[in-house]
């Protein structure tokens, strides 16, 4: 009888899935922290000592080197290229890129301790992990559809990114710190869409897989996304500036 019991729950398709929903979802937060410790390090080592920020910051010019625009513009780049070339990296490969990529990320964000105290790059930056972990549990665990709240989230999104385009022209402070008002609800809503979207996801995989494997760094890829500009809106809203 007991037998018989352990037999049919072992071969209910939603208790079997379970386990493999988990190791994905522990596998995207996984190289997600992996990502962010890179680019945390990288921009420590690089912001706090003037030896290395030397390579991004021409002494002579006080302007961008030219490694200094790579790391810049580089990262876009990456992200576009994992974005459209997943079907043609192997997962190895766009592993490899995802790691790049989080390097030139933590060298481009070195330049915010030039702008603000460390003190306060700290403060925000674990303020940030305690907002993005609470929505990232929400997101999880609510029963609530977040897909509509989604669509509306990514909408504001590409107007947050006119709106930023257009104050690189104007310089406007105060349109500056609206946008990162906007940008700080914007990027908690969609770390629980993310989330939830994750976790949707995670039921249809086949763990083990070269198109698990990809889609668990894509989808690291979104949520590294989703913390750091979290992490900056905040900077620029609280961060103590030099």
């Amino acid at each position: 009888m007991d037998n018989n019991q352990n037999f049919n729950i072992a071969n209910q398709p939603g208790l079997a899935q379970q386990p493999v929903a988990k190791t994905f979802i522990a596998s995207v937060f996984s190289w997600m922290g992996i990502a962010l410790g890179i680019s945390a390090v990288t921009a420590y080592v690089f912001g706090t000592d003037a030896t290395y920020m030397q390579y991004l910051i021409n002494p002579a010019t006080r302007g961008l080197s030219g490694l200094g625009y790579l790391v810049m513009f580089a990262p876009l780049g990456l992200v576009l290229l994992m974005s459209f070339g997943i079907n043609r990296l192997s997962s190895t490969m766009l592993t490899g890129v995802f790691l790049i990529y989080s390097i030139l990320m933590g060298m481009s964000l070195s330049f915010i301790f030039l702008a603000f105290t460390a003190a306060s790059i700290y403060t925000v930056f674990i303020s940030t992990a305690a907002m993005f972990g609470v929505m990232a549990l929400i997101g999880y665990t609510t029963k609530t559809d977040l897909t509509k709240l989604g669509s509306l989230l990514i909408m504001a999104l590409i107007g947050i990114i006119i709106a930023a385009l257009i104050n690189m022209f104007l310089r406007s402070d105060g349109l500056s710190y609206i946008i990162s008002f906007i940008s700080v609800i914007v990027f908690t809503g969609l770390t629980a869409y993310d989330v939830q979207k994750l976790k949707d996801i995670s039921a249809q995989v086949e763990n083990g897989t070269e198109a698990s494997a990809k889609m668990s760094i894509m989808n690291a890829l979104t949520l590294y996304l989703d913390f750091i500009n979290l992490f900056l809106a905040l900077l620029r809203l609280f961060g103590s500036r030099k």
